[in-house]
């Protein structure tokens, strides 16, 4: 029985590399190459190959983003050419990562590693996922959210959402627009949005400084934030305090 593969590299000579080296593993058959994340993560939905070869810095769709929408999970072999953090994750996780340039002795050893885990029918789900969670921990402001919803993908900017609310082990990200459910924490965005832009201004809230209209008494020292949009939301007691030092009043 063959491994069938595939592999998503944004670099030509990258993914003509990957194919040289495959001719001496008779094992392995190349079902399909993908230049961007988006064809790459539609590919892995519908193919559901055995093994992956992944680049992580790419357009349109990196390489972490498209682990944390795919639903088939298979054997991940990584590529990077400078994520130092990334290999560090990779190193703690015991995920196989090629650094580029890779020779084919480094290649051929993380690929007789995956043939092993095929062998003894293993998928990369749970140390990827824990890899995710390690790249999580990495306290950096980030830029776009990426959300799959049913087909689709959504690629939401930070400047879009209004707000984000709690939902069980869900976030729902709401922009002007629509909403959109997440399976992140408040905590994660809490640490990875500009603080000086995003205030959590409840346990169940996190707010874009920029759509609150007004802040009115409730009741018993409460407080409630009234919206751009005229939603009104609850703010808490620490809430009150960090939204009057964001807006000085």
């Amino acid at each position: 029985m063959k491994i069938q593969a595939i592999i998503i590299e944004d670099e030509l000579p990258a993914r003509t590399l990957v194919k040289n080296y495959l001719e001496g593993f008779e094992i392995i058959e190349i079902i399909g190459e993908y230049s961007d994340g988006f064809s790459g993560l539609k590919a892995i939905n519908e193919l559901k190959p055995d093994l992956v070869f992944l680049d992580i810095q790419m357009p349109k769709l990196t390489g972490f983003e498209l682990l944390e929408l795919t639903e088939h999970k298979p054997i991940i072999i990584f590529t990077t050419a400078f994520d130092q953090y990334a290999i560090k994750a990779f190193e703690a996780n015991a995920v196989d990562y090629l650094l580029k340039p890779f020779s084919l002795q480094r290649f051929q050893g993380a690929v007789n590693k995956a043939i092993d885990r095929f062998d003894n029918n293993k998928t990369d789900e749970t140390i990827v996922k824990s890899m995710i969670q390690t790249i999580d921990e990495k306290t950096e402001i980030i830029n776009r959210i990426a959300i799959r919803t049913g087909s689709k993908i959504h690629l939401i900017a930070t400047e879009e959402i209004v707000f984000i609310e709690a939902d069980g082990d869900y976030v729902k990200i709401h922009t002007k627009d629509q909403s959109f459910l997440k399976e992140k924490t408040m905590k994660y965005f809490e640490s990875h949005l500009d603080s000086t832009k995003f205030t959590r201004i409840h346990r169940s809230y996190l707010l874009n400084l920029e759509h609150i209209h007004r802040l009115e008494y409730y009741d018993k020292e409460n407080y409630v934030a009234i919206l751009k949009n005229d939603i009104h939301l609850k703010v808490s007691n620490s809430g009150y305090k960090l939204l009057k030092n964001h807006l000085k009043i």
